[in-house]
């Protein structure tokens, strides 16, 4: 290749069609593994989807999306070498991110009449071989799963990468807005891929491409929201020695942030201000319908620092040097105080919190369970208040996201943001006694009822959740029975990790006296009623055994497996003179057909149904 070739740099706006279109590229060897979490799927999800609806008009013709507001996704590096082979220097996370969105709208095309051909931006088809226009041999089969609408359950063998693919696509499932519905879906598709921007930057040796990486990521900083907030606020302050004051006070509590915090996120002192003024100051959101403005909600998750320019009169009640100096001096260290205390609950179990505990493990959006959490609490509240709302208000999450759950709803941020950001505004402040009562009501209120349970099974997208219900109640038979076993037991143990253990083998020639399709044995064999937890290795030596022998095994392990068994109930005292237990109307189990499955069902109804008694908000 040409010296002069060797030293040229292209940088072009480039759609997704565009970009993607027919192309072929692997990925670099210094930036291979895929990294995105939940949080920053969501933000994508929302970004593109909110820029979309603010356009979007019902009666719009498909034409009038060429003029719909653009969005910039940032910018990728391409290195091209002499046979003009393209690899990802940098951009890999979103490129993996947008192929996972593509192969979802696939999918939801296929229930439309107005499909678009979207196939040729995810993979092509040569020599009647298809491959992936993103190359990693490693991806192959978990993107080819997908893209044929399978399940693939990642292995432990499975590289993190393999697992956030599978754990982002089905985040996109649950996060994609009910608002785009299949009349709507056309015009996004067409919006996405022509209207959504990236720099395609090319390079054409490796040392210049690794610049350009090195010089993206690595330079120029520029000052963070948190950090405009802090001048804004120091200007308000008139004296001298109480800004500096204020300054010193600033420093520490972001200090405290980032130290505290820097084992699960970057910006904690950014996510801090936008849950904390989400919770206890946001009286707007933006409406759920199409060319709606962005509200108090959405502009505090974009730039809180302009926000509070225009919002501290009138919701702060800010409107001189003194007020500031009040009110950062004293308000600002102590919801700093029980942010960090929310943030010990989500990682270290704690009786007196546990509902936290159990909340963060089941993954609503930090973006809304946060300001849930802020918003009851008061300055000046006591320490056992604070753990008392923070746990009335954590135990509300859980049911909520609980009862969504079993009714196979969705609790994504598109999907629930208007029912929590009313929840907020109605909790915002109260006192215990208060919050408790009025949490009952809402929860009396909710459409998702218990009955969900009589049909839920696992299936491909819930496993996460499955395992966190079984956790749930396996910990809890565990207390019936006195063992003093917590969710931590089975959830996160220290040593061998629990897996969901199937009751009965997956054999369908063993189970033709009640099942003539395959898919029907799967589905009853998939019930929660048909399923426990194990340990790993030990569901394995005997999965493959009839129940009877089974049977033996599970005498030796949790209580909920040894309920099936009769000898539990022979000397089981704690268990037997248990209330609880008894309401719950245990039996054992001599076989295990269809109908024992219903009646293990039902059992898992009621305990369901008394692990979350609104009863918990009386005491």
């Amino acid at each position: 290749m040409e010296q002069i070739l060797l030293n040229k740099i292209d940088a072009k706006d480039k759609t997704i069609r565009f970009l993607l279109a027919n192309q072929k590229f692997t990925i670099d060897y210094f930036q291979r593994e895929y990294r995105w979490q939940h949080k920053h799927i969501e933000q994508l999800v929302e970004d593109l989807t909110g820029t979309f609806l603010k356009s979007y008009k019902n009666e719009h013709e498909r034409e009038e999306v060429k003029n719909y507001q653009n969005y910039y996704l940032g910018s990728v590096v391409f290195s091209v070498d002499d046979k003009g082979n393209k690899s990802i220097v940098d951009g890999q996370q979103r490129i993996t991110s947008l192929t996972l969105f593509l192969i979802y709208l696939n999918h939801r095309q296929e229930k439309i009449a107005s499909k678009i051909p979207i196939g040729e931006l995810i993979c092509s088809e040569k020599y009647g071989k298809q491959s992936f226009n993103m190359r990693d041999e490693d991806r192959q089969e978990c993107l080819t799963a997908l893209f044929k609408e399978e399940t693939y359950e990642p292995q432990p063998q499975d590289g993190e990468t393999i697992h956030n693919i599978v754990d982002r696509y089905y985040d996109i499932q649950s996060l994609f807005p009910d608002e785009i519905d299949d009349k709507a879906l056309p015009y996004f598709v067409d919006w996405f891929i022509d209207n959504v921007i990236l720099v395609e930057i090319t390079a054409y040796s490796d040392d210049n491409a690794y610049t350009i990486f090195e010089t993206m990521n690595d330079r120029g900083l520029n000052l963070t929201p948190s950090e405009m907030l802090k001048g804004y606020v120091l200007s308000k302050i008139t004296d001298r020695d109480k800004r500096n004051e204020i300054n010193e006070i600033w420093k520490q509590q972001i200090q405290k942030l980032h130290e505290k915090l820097n084992e699960f996120r970057e910006d904690g002192d950014i996510t801090f201000f936008q849950a904390w003024f989400r919770g206890k100051y946001a009286e707007s959101i933006r409406p759920g319908r199409a060319g709606a403005e962005n509200q108090d909600f959405e502009i505090i998750g974009s730039a809180f620092h302009r926000w509070f320019r225009d919002k501290h009169e009138t919701l702060f009640m800010l409107n001189n040097s003194q007020s500031f100096y009040d009110f950062f001096k004293r308000e600002f260290p102590f919801f700093v105080d029980v942010y960090l205390r929310i943030f010990d609950a989500y990682t270290n179990f704690n009786r007196q919190l546990e509902h936290v505990y159990y909340a963060h493990h089941w993954n609503m959006a930090d973006s809304l369970q946060e300001p849930l959490l802020l918003a009851p609490i008061n300055f000046g509240d006591t320490e056992a208040n604070i753990c008392k709302k923070l746990d009335f208000t954590a135990r509300y999450i859980e049911t909520f996201t609980v009862r969504r759950s079993v009714n196979n709803r969705k609790f994504g941020q598109t999907a629930i943001k208007y029912t929590m950001f009313n929840t907020v505004r109605t909790i915002r402040g109260c006192k215990v006694d208060e919050l408790g009562t009025t949490l009952a009501n809402i929860i009396n209120d909710l459409a998702e009822k218990w009955d969900g349970i009589e049909s839920y099974g696992l299936h491909g997208q819930n496993k996460y959740f499955t395992k966190h219900l079984l956790s749930r109640i396996t910990s809890y038979v565990d207390n019936l029975a006195g063992k003093g076993m917590s969710y931590v037991n089975y959830q996160s143990p220290q040593g061998k990790p629990f897996e969901i253990e199937h009751i009965w083998a997956d054999k369908f020639n063993e189970h033709q006296d009640e099942f003539d399709q395959q898919d029907d044995f799967r589905r009853w064999r998939n019930s929660i009623g048909a399923l426990l937890l194990l340990p790993r290795g030990t569901n394995q030596s005997f999965s493959s055994d009839k129940y009877e022998e089974k049977l033996k095994h599970y005498i030796k392990e949790n209580s909920y497996a040894q309920t099936l068994n009769p000898n539990f109930y022979v000397k089981n005292p704690n268990f037997l003179n248990s209330e609880l237990a008894k309401k719950l109307s245990f039996k054992n189990h001599y076989q295990f057909k269809k109908n024992d499955i219903l009646e293990r069902q039902m059992l898992v109804k009621r305990i369901c149904e008394q692990i979350w008694s609104i009863d918990y908000f009386s005491k």
